[in-house]
């Protein structure tokens, strides 16, 4: 009976120590799986946190950049354009008010790049004015004085000399050219992008029988804008290009008109 007792007890304790190793191992193992499900779930969402940071940071800096690259275009456009040439005056013609009649102003272009620059004259009033010379090409530093003829239009309801006013403006565009070269207009069709507009010059018209500084200034440039001309005419060996048109005044509309017409006659007469 005892021997029974004993294995009985030695048994008994067995299945205990049994079931004890079994409870163990499986709540082990069933933490073990838990940590590391715990483990990989966190270290997801870690990255996709992360992930999702960059992603903002990463959006913050484009629109960082894009707001300096705005704000540094509007600053540019802001800022007043760089001239290449400088005239005067700067941002008028004065020309002797007499209605009727063919007026001539005066302007001195200079070049103030260390390179080449060309420069070209527009008007809103291409029929009734017209420029001597229309464009160059000015070396650094060099100068000219550019003439500028205009129709005046008789005056309106008795207006003032004073109290008359033009709509004609005058503009001078620029560009930069690679050395020494015939002036053409086509330049600054060829390279657009790089035009730059220096000045719109308004019109101002003078009392020609009152002596005033304007005025003065006036009829010196055009006597020295006629001296010049004069000197380019003699027959000298060419040192450099020729500025284009610098011999055409506005009297060859006349001679054009006259053509014209003679071409017309010659066409409306019956053949034999």
């Amino acid at each position: 009976m005892a021997a029974e007792d004993n294995e009985k007890s030695g048994s008994d304790g067995k299945v205990r120590s049994f079931c004890k190793l079994s409870f163990w191992q499986t709540t082990h193992v069933s933490s073990s799986s838990s940590s590391s499900s715990f483990t990989s779930s966190t270290f997801s969402s870690m990255h996709s946190s992360v992930h999702q940071q960059s992603q903002i940071l990463q959006s913050l800096d484009r629109s960082t950049h894009q707001q300096k690259t705005t704000v540094s275009s509007v600053a540019k456009s802001l800022l007043p354009t760089k001239r290449r040439l400088r005239l005067d005056p700067p941002n008028k013609l004065y020309f002797p008010y007499e209605p009727g009649k063919q007026v001539r102003s005066a302007i001195t272009i200079k070049n103030t790049c260390k390179s080449h620059v060309a420069f070209k004259f527009q008007t809103t009033a291409p029929k009734s004015c017209y420029m001597r010379p229309p464009g160059g090409v000015l070396a650094p530093g060099e100068s000219i004085i550019a003439t500028v003829f205009k129709f005046v239009e008789p005056p309106e309801n008795n207006e003032k000399p004073t109290e008359q006013k033009s709509r004609v403006k005058f503009k001078i565009m620029s560009l930069k050219v690679n050395g020494e070269m015939d002036y053409v207009p086509e330049l600054f069709e060829e390279q657009r992008d790089q035009v730059s507009v220096e000045q719109i010059l308004r019109v101002v018209f003078l009392d020609p029988e009152h002596s005033s500084p304007a005025m003065d200034k006036l009829k010196r440039q055009l006597a020295e804008a006629e001296a010049a001309l004069e000197a380019r005419k003699k027959p000298t060996e060419e040192t450099g290009p020729r500025v284009a048109g610098e011999g055409l005044v506005i009297d060859e509309w006349k001679e054009r008109r006259e053509r014209y017409l003679a071409k017309q006659q010659v066409e409306g007469v019956p053949s034999m």
